[in-house]
């Protein structure tokens, strides 16, 4: 079966949340971190939902769909969104792109034991490239291990790409009966439930001010929706090792935007990690 659909679906979502890298680290600047990622979660579920209304598709999940909404909604969106923005506090902002997206030290070897996935000799040099590449964006030499609140920050982002990897492996394992565009509304829905009891505990006082709405609604009601959706049809389709690897481009293209954008410098270590982690893609994509 061609990759080609899955490639660009991937490629869409590259783009979106890349995009949306530095406009969240913009829009934070006036928004308290799980507030922003409740509004994103609530956001993308009504603008979701609002499309599916409007197309006559909004049903309730049918039998078949449960776990793929358990999965997506409490581990890729709940989940992932609280540990990585949690982590923001503890951890800088570009590690945390980078760190919470590397999924490939999960996925690779969950879908070889749970789905019984072949990896090639090249696609495995991939993922190898892919890490190097991460390794270089996030600069573990500058990073002080004997804090416990950076120690604590990295194994939230661990965590959360463990939580992303296992929703992958599940929406693979049982696909669900009904589309997944379908099912994004209640994804969306569980994701805004786990998400805001914990900001009213974690941050009374926080909130999203005057001048992130409109980052707000660029991420919310836009890129997240579809981002989210191709994502997930991508990590559903592709092979373990392309799809991880894959993901590592969002960082990279958001570290770049980030750079000429907010003014952010570019040294050897985003180069050099940008130029390693398209070469794993290039490999993985051929392997």
């Amino acid at each position: 079966m061609s990759m080609a659909p899955a490639m660009r679906m991937l490629l869409v979502a590259v783009v979106l949340f890349g995009g949306a890298w530095p406009v969240t680290k913009a829009a934070l600047a006036d928004a308290t971190p799980l507030w922003f990622g409740t509004g994103r979660a609530a956001f993308g579920g009504l603008a979701i939902t609002v499309l599916l209304a409007v197309l006559g598709r909004l049903h309730l999940p049918r039998q078949g769909d449960v776990r793929a909404v358990l999965a997506v909604g409490l581990f890729q969106l709940g989940g992932f969104f609280l540990l990585t923005h949690l982590a923001v506090a503890l951890v800088p902002a570009g590690r945390t792109a980078v760190l919470s997206n590397v999924v490939t030290y999960w996925l690779i070897p969950l879908s070889v034991l749970f789905l019984g996935e072949q990896v090639s000799a090249r696609r495995w040099a991939a993922a190898g490239l892919g890490l190097a590449g991460a390794a270089a964006l996030i600069g573990p030499w500058a990073v002080d291990w004997s804090d416990r609140g950076v120690l604590a920050g990295h194994a939230m982002l661990v965590l959360a790409a463990l939580l992303w990897s296992i929703a992958i492996i599940v929406t693979r394992r049982w696909p669900p009966r009904s589309p997944m565009l379908d099912l994004l509304p209640w994804c969306f829905g569980l994701g805004t439930l786990i998400l805001a009891p914990i900001a009213l505990l974690a941050e009374p006082q926080g909130g999203i001010g005057a001048t992130s709405w409109p980052h707000m609604l660029f991420v919310g009601l836009f890129a997240a929706p579809i981002a989210t959706w191709c994502i997930v049809e991508a990590g559903r389709r592709l092979p373990a090792a392309v799809a991880s690897v894959g993901f590592l481009l969002v960082p990279a293209l958001g570290v770049l935007l980030g750079a000429l954008w907010l003014g952010e410098p570019v040294g050897w270590d985003v180069i050099v990690g940008g130029v390693l982690i398209v070469a794993s893609v290039v490999l993985a994509a051929r392997g």
